[in-house]
């Protein structure tokens, strides 16, 4: 195959990437949050675009979730 061939399926297969990515269809990250929270477990993790403050009120309504607010110390 010719070098010009290679370069341009490889070109290709990113854009092809990258499309994929942006409409969702491929996650590179399985879990959005844990970049920001670390090992703090999902149900304790505020939903995309919550507000903190908003969550730990929230949290601590729940007998279930109250231990999650060691986490936001």
């Amino acid at each position: 195959m010719n070098k010009k061939i290679i370069a341009y399926i490889v070109i290709g297969i990113i854009i092809l990437l990258l499309l994929f990515s942006s409409f969702g269809m491929i996650k590179f990250n399985s879990n959005t949050n844990s970049g920001n929270y670390g090992n703090m477990p999902e149900k304790c993790q505020p939903p995309a675009g919550q507000d903190i403050e908003s969550w730990k009120e929230h949290l601590g309504h729940h007998a279930e979730t109250k231990e999650c607010l060691e986490y936001f110390k």
